[in-house]
Order: structure tokens, then sequence, then C-alpha cells
């Protein structure tokens, strides 16, 4: 593919033989394409699984929840990524930004601005700093995204500092942003926003995380700051087996400048087992409470207390075609669930999926 574009370069004058070498050291391209099918047995008419739901959300169709085609440049002191995107996941996770930003993915540039040190400053839009799950369901546990994720930050855009210790044991970042998964702010909105991620490393299987988001997300005449701590571990137990557990906890200002505030929280465990080279099994519990609102609103007595529980079988047709099947079934206090058009506190679903990277 790399020569493909190259010699086309090459034939409207664009790069010369030098500049073909150079992009051969310099340029990485790939791709990711992953289909799915999921059936919703409460059987919504729209097609559309609950709204907190953001990932492999169409009930009862053939679908594409990533097309995603990216290029990578690494030289000297200098980085960049672009990379655009389609399917329901830029669909629905994007809806509120600009029809032309829709399928971004990413975006951004990065400068080396230490000799000694692998420090860095990079600036665009980026994979959130939050979180042990992206829109790339390969690199992921589970089929589906889990409610924690689906509803915290996967993208964020503005500028970061990021250094990496020499023994690769610590990370450390500092973010200054344009608000909670957004790339264009809010109306009205000039509040900054800031994040921070520690990630250590202390050893080859174990990884532990912790990042932060404050921000306010309403225009400042309206201004609610927003506090926000994730928590994971990830800790490879055996050869073949893995876990990683999980803990969000986030507040914010009931009403502009109150003293309250209201909370949300989610812990989360995952596991994963791989008997063979082509199997791989995983496990998920989990649950979400946001009484009042702040992240997924019901307007129920109780609000959102939903826990969740679900089992995972992918198998590897090939190095990189991966295969799955997922068996997931939620239960919430309040009846925010529809079956058959009917409130239910209940949601059962079946999801598979079909992935390519190249």
């Amino acid at each position: 593919m790399k020569k493909i574009i190259v010699t086309a370069l090459i034939a409207f004058g664009f790069t010369t033989v030098n500049a073909q070498e150079e992009s051969k050291s310099s340029f990485t391209f790939s791709g990711y394409v992953e289909t799915y099918y999921s059936y919703d047995f409460g059987n919504p008419d729209n097609h559309v699984r609950p709204g907190f739901i953001y990932s492999h959300n169409k009930h009862n169709e053939l679908n594409l929840n990533l097309g995603l085609v990216k290029v990578n440049y690494v030289k000297d002191n200098i980085r960049g990524n672009f990379a655009l995107m389609a399917g329901t996941y830029a669909e629905y996770n994007l809806a509120a930004e600009q029809d032309l930003l829709q399928n971004v993915y990413e975006a951004n540039i990065g400068v080396k601005i230490s000799k000694n040190h692998n420090l860095w400053v990079d600036a665009g839009i980026m994979p959130s700093h939050i979180g042990f799950e992206s829109a790339i369901g390969k690199d992921c546990m589970t089929l589906t995204r889990s409610i924690l994720a689906d509803n915290s930050p996967y993208y964020e855009t503005g500028v970061k500092i990021g250094y990496t210790s020499k023994s690769e044991k610590w990370y450390l970042a500092a973010m200054y942003l344009n608000g909670w998964q957004r790339i264009q702010k809010v109306e009205g909105n000039q509040t900054p926003a800031f994040g921070t991620q520690v990630t250590f490393k202390p050893s080859s299987s174990i990884a532990l995380n912790w990042s932060t988001y404050i921000g306010n997300e309403q225009p400042d005449n309206d201004r609610k700051w927003r506090y926000f701590n994730n928590f994971y571990g990830q800790f490879k137990v055996t050869e073949k087996t893995s876990v990683i557990a999980g803990f969000d906890i986030g507040s914010q200002q009931s009403v502009h400048k109150s003293d309250n505030y209201d909370i949300w929280f989610s812990p989360i465990l995952m596991a994963q087992y791989k008997p063979t080279a082509k199997i791989q099994l995983a496990a998920r519990g989990e649950y979400y409470q946001d009484e009042k609102g702040v992240i997924i609103a019901t307007g129920t007595e109780n609000g959102f207390k939903t826990y969740g529980f679900s089992a995972n079988f992918d198998y590897l047709v090939t190095e990189n075609l991966m295969f799955r099947v997922e068996a997931r079934n939620l239960n919430s206090k309040d009846a925010v669930f529809l079956k058959d058009n009917l409130p239910s506190n209940e949601n059962l679903f079946l999801t598979t999926s079909l992935a390519i990277s190249f």
C-alpha cells in the first residue's frame, strides 16, 4: 500500500526517490474493520439499543461498528497521527461534533522537547487518557464496551505533555483540554479543562493507572465543576490468564455555585483465559450508579443503578482476523429499559463480530 501511495506521489511530482526512501522508514499505514450483529431481546422498534450504549448499539441488523484507516509518522523528535473512520461508533460517539469532524478518529502532532529525556508535547485530537478500553475492539478483552467505558471519554482534544522514565516503569502526563470528550467546546463555554495521568508498571505483568479530569460542561453562566477519577490495574496472572480491575468515581456541582455535589461511580472486574493459541474466553462483572443523572439521566425515582454480567468467546481465525460472540445481561433497580415497548428493569442481548486489522 505504501508503494502505491508513494508511486502516485512521484507521478504527480510531489516527491522524489529520496523522499520515497524516507517514507519507508518514517510512515506507517494501518487499518481496522469491525462488523457486528447484535440482537436485543427487548426488541426496540427503532433498532437502537438503550441510550447509554454508544458502541455496537444497533439491534437486529448487520452493521459496521468501526472502519478505520490511519497513517503514522515518526522521525527523530517529531511524530504525527491522522486517522479517518466510519461506522456506528463514529455516528453516535461524535454526534455532537461538526459534520466535517465526525469522521476524524485521530489527528495530532507531537514534538520531543528534551534531548536527554523521553518528554513529548502532543496537540490535536487524541485517544482519551481515561480508561483501559478503546474503540478498537481487538485491543479489548470483551466484544462490547462496559457501561463505564461508553460513558467516559474515548477521545479528547487539547495539548498534552507526557514523560516516560528511562526504566519505562513510570508514565506521567498533564493535559489542557477542550472538554469531556469534545473536539469543539460547548457554546458559551470559555472554561478550561484539565487532565492528568499516572501509570506505574512495576513489572511486565502489572500495570497500575490513575487518571483525572477537571472541567465544566455547561455554558459559563451555568457553570458546574466536574471532578473525575479513573483507577485501574491490569494483571497478567499466568501466561494464559489476565485480570483487569477498575473503579471510576466522579462528582459535579448540583447547581451553579453550589457546595453540594452529585456523585456517580462504577466498579468493574474482567478476566480473560486463553486455553489455546486461537481461543480466548472472557467474563465481566460491572456496576454503574448515577442516582442524580449526571452522566446517564433516567428520570426515575432511583436514577441509574445497574449491574451487569457478560461472557465472551473469541476465535482467532488468523493472526489478524478475529470472530467474537458475547452474551450480556443488564439489571437495573428501576425500569430504565424497554421490552416489547413496555418498561423493564432487565436487558439481555447477544452480539457477534468479525474484525480484521492490517
